[in-house]
């Protein structure tokens, strides 16, 4: 919601940049969608990582 009053905004200032970052908001949206699928499994690993490290602590604590 923000964001679209900050668009608002921008559209009363310059209507011109508002309605280029109406058009470059997809664009930029799908290049950088590969890095936070990359960010995501790069996250996902660390935690398979820290798990598979802190099993034999857990089966050891009882829990």
């Amino acid at each position: 919601m923000l964001t679209f009053l900050a668009w608002l905004i921008l559209l009363i200032l310059c209507w011109p940049i508002a309605i280029l970052a109406l058009i470059l908001y997809p664009i930029v949206w799908l290049l950088l969608l590969p890095f936070r699928l990359l960010g995501f499994a790069i996250d996902l690993s660390f935690d398979l990582i820290r798990n598979i490290f802190s099993l034999p602590f857990r089966i050891l604590s009882g829990r």
